[in-house]
């Protein structure tokens, strides 16, 4: 199995114990005399078999990472730069969408609102880190369709 395929399996098995978790709050009680529309015991043994499941592949995911090598260093290395740069490029365009609203007067007598910093300069940096970030996904997601599950 290929690392791209199990990183789909974990989100499907992610997907099912919320979906096990919220059926078995809607059949944690009944009213007397009356019986759940699920068995919540099937339920419970349903959602446990996945997250062994769950643990197992995560487990093997992780090593996988930890063990395959790209241009840049580790998968983990790269799923660190990548949540970085990420984190990074969000702050940037928040801090250039404020930098860069400036409230109109109506009056000359009005406060003068202006940006502490020159917006283009900074929009490069922006653009820059998008373009990194880009870069940066892509090589994870070949790494990831090329790379055996270990």
């Amino acid at each position: 199995m290929k690392l791209a395929e199990a990183l789909q399996l974990r989100a499907d098995l992610q997907k099912r114990m919320e979906q096990l978790a919220s059926r078995l709050y809607d059949n944690a009680t009944i009213q007397e005399g009356e019986s759940p529309a699920e068995d919540p015991a099937a339920l419970l043994a349903e959602y446990e078999d996945c997250a062994t499941q769950l643990e197992d592949l995560m487990a093997r995911i992780n090593r996988t990472n930890c063990e395959t090598r790209t241009e840049s260093g580790t998968l983990t290395e790269l799923l660190a730069h990548r949540d970085c740069l990420k984190k990074r490029a969000e702050t940037y365009r928040n801090f250039l969408t404020s930098a860069s609203s400036l409230t109109r007067r109506a009056t000359r007598s009005e406060i003068k609102i202006c940006s502490t910093i020159s917006v283009p300069e900074y929009r490069k940096k922006a653009d820059a880190l998008s373009r990194e970030l880009r870069e940066t996904d892509n090589a994870i997601q070949a790494a990831n369709w090329s790379t055996e599950l270990l």
